[in-house]
């Protein structure tokens, strides 16, 4: 089940430090790839937790390739999250601090499909129009998104 659901088993729910990695995918029409997550109902970018041994970017890349099917090609730093900003309590009482990259990737491959055990459904949205009910770490990184977007025009 991977090195999270080991370290639960000896910690229980207090909270942990989850280290992992995102990505978020950029179309033609510069829009954003999100996904609605099984577990909670919000929108968010591809992202997971590091398995041991996996670099920031073998587990951006790993995650979206799991959760979209997707291959991802170029990966560029868009940020890094962590601190107290970053608490999190999942809908089975799993508390975290997250710390960890967010990528931006506009070449990538593959055929889009649904992750069906962590993700509801996914589609493209324009940077200026993404859906209400995001969750809280991706509303940090849309908006760093679309300062990179916005600065990429220039």
């Amino acid at each position: 089940m991977g090195y999270i659901f080991d370290i639960r088993k000896k910690w229980g729910h207090d909270p942990i430090i989850l280290t992992g990695a995102g990505v978020i995918l950029v179309n033609e029409k510069n829009e954003v790839l999100l996904g609605r997550r099984a577990d909670n109902g919000y929108w968010a970018y591809p992202a997971g937790s590091m398995e041991l041994a996996e670099s920031f970017e073998e587990c951006a890349r790993r995650e979206t390739l799991e959760e979209t099917g997707l291959l991802c090609g170029k990966l560029e730093l868009l940020m890094l999250r962590s601190g107290k900003d970053t608490y999190y309590e999942y809908p089975n009482q799993d508390k975290v601090y997250f710390a960890g990259a967010v990528y931006m990737c506009f070449e990538y491959s593959g055929e889009m499909k649904v992750q069906e055990e962590e993700v509801i459904e996914q589609a493209f949205f324009p940077i200026d129009a993404l859906p209400d009910n995001l969750s809280p770490g991706t509303v940090e990184a849309m908006e760093k998104a679309k300062e990179y977007l916005a600065n990429m025009k220039k």
